[in-house]
């Protein structure tokens, strides 16, 4: 749906709004990844491995190839799992390389520097760290000291969202100051190596990946560079309690180290709410799903993919950038709806008027959703 220009924005008074006098804008977005790539046969017979259940979930995964950092292989060519110290020390320097690149590529967008940076908020769940990955890359960039920042750790794929949503309550609050969410998520970093089918399902999908994207509100805006990026208008959330342990992070006292668990029936879990939150999202603008011309959902996989497709009545068009993100780099954690926006801007179709909604999806179970408008 392509709405007049003289069609005045959404008056919105609901749970989820943004009640200020200044809705943030978004002015830059950027990508970045580790540099080795890995189609998916070629992680198999890295790893040896050839159970034929495993090497079919592979298979069937709907993903080509994902950036990966696997550890090296020693003399008789076997790649031993790494021990989780050294994952610790994979995941910062990863962070911290993937997202300098992906911030400095957002700024460049936004048509802004370092030195215009104001609030850096740092998302990541594939490691933790004390100080916060936001301290790591302030001194690591020479960004200026007084910048404020916060850091989003453990929330997993729906993070992005979730930090996006306070980000754009300090952006309301400081209008005509740049903000930055970074999403770095070093998933190599995180990994298990065992046969079972419970790793299969994790190794078969993640992929490392860094996302950034910037907000100004107000007057400022203007000058910010780009007149690409769309207004955010609101936020709706939806938690599943009952699902709490469908996907999660946690020690493994076997392996004696962190590993991801993925419930098999968290696609059909998660799709079955798709309705509702979207529902609550659009529940008081007068808007319907038919209204918005743009969807940008997390790649969580084909099958979740396929339950939101289902269940909110869409086409595989209307996921074009989230299926392609899946098929060229895995799901990037909590970044991954950020490489389906840059892909989206990229085809330069947006118009003013143009109404979009992001979904991401992550533990908790959660599903996380923002409406926004060119």
């Amino acid at each position: 749906m392509t709405v007049s220009l003289d069609r005045p924005p959404l008056a919105l008074t609901g749970d989820g709004a943004l009640k200020t006098p200044y809705r943030p804008r978004i002015v830059g977005v950027g990508t970045a990844t580790s540099a080795a790539v890995y189609s998916q046969q070629e992680v198999l017979d890295a790893f040896a491995i050839t159970d034929p259940k495993i090497r079919s979930v592979f298979a069937n995964s709907a993903i080509d190839r994902r950036h990966l950092t696997l550890p090296e292989p020693d003399a008789d060519g076997v790649r031993a799992p790494e021990p989780q110290g050294d994952l610790l020390d994979k995941h910062k320097a990863m962070a911290i390389e993937m997202g300098a690149e992906a911030l400095r590529a957002c700024l460049k967008r936004a048509g802004a520097e370092l030195s215009d940076l104001r609030h850096l908020c740092c998302v990541s769940s594939t490691g933790f760290l004390t100080p916060g990955l936001s301290a790591l890359m302030i001194r690591e960039l020479g960004i200026d000291r007084h910048c404020s920042r916060s850091d989003i750790v453990g929330m997993g794929c729906n993070a992005g969202l979730n930090a996006l949503n306070v980000v754009a309550g300090w952006s309301a609050a400081h209008p005509g100051e740049l903000a930055v969410v970074l999403c770095t998520e070093a998933c190599s970093a995180a990994y298990a190596m065992d046969g079972s089918m419970r790793t299969a399902v994790v190794n078969s999908l993640f992929g490392d990946g860094a996302g950034a994207i910037a907000l100004m509100s107000g007057p400022g805006d203007e000058a910010s560079g780009t007149t690409e990026g769309p207004t955010v208008l609101k936020f709706a959330s939806c938690i599943i309690p009952e699902a709490i342990g469908a996907m999660r992070y946690d020690w493994d006292r076997e392996l004696d180290r962190f590993s991801f668990y993925l419930d098999p029936q968290i696609p059909y879990v998660v799709g079955a709410h798709a309705e509702i939150v979207i529902d609550r999202l659009l529940g008081d603008t007068g808007l319907r799903r038919s209204d918005i011309g743009h969807w940008l959902v997390h790649s969580g996989g084909k099958k979740v993919i396929d339950a939101v497709v289902v269940n909110l009545g869409l086409t595989r068009h209307d996921l074009r950038h989230t299926v392609g993100v899946l098929r060229d780099y895995g799901n990037v954690s909590s970044g991954s709806f950020l490489f389906s926006y840059e892909r989206l801007l990229d085809e330069q179709v947006t118009r003013p008027g143009d109404y979009g909604v992001l979904m991401t999806m992550g533990p908790g179970s959660t599903l996380e959703t923002a409406l926004v408008q060119w």
